[in-house]
């Protein structure tokens, strides 16, 4: 499942330059996860490192992009062009 960003962000950078598929930008008040993108780190690394280097927790599983591992494996290979 990909990942979302709630209203407790603090905009404080970090989470944006840790994301290897770009998933991350600027919203209009706070950061935001684009799903399509979003690959919770799957191929990449282990865990998400957006929720690894936030400071407050405000990254979590967005339950409206459930998605299995497989799934996410698939997108990684799709966006990195190994398909």
């Amino acid at each position: 499942m990909s990942l979302f960003i709630n209203d407790q962000c603090i905009n404080c950078d970090v989470c944006e330059p840790e994301c290897p598929n770009n998933a991350i930008s600027m919203g209009p008040q706070i950061y935001v996860i684009d799903p399509d993108l979003c690959t919770e780190c799957v191929g990449h690394y282990d865990t998400p490192q957006c929720m690894e280097v936030c400071p407050v927790d405000c990254i979590l599983s967005n339950p409206d992009h459930a998605e299995s591992p497989e799934t996410l494996k698939q997108k990684f290979l799709r966006l990195t062009g190994q398909c």
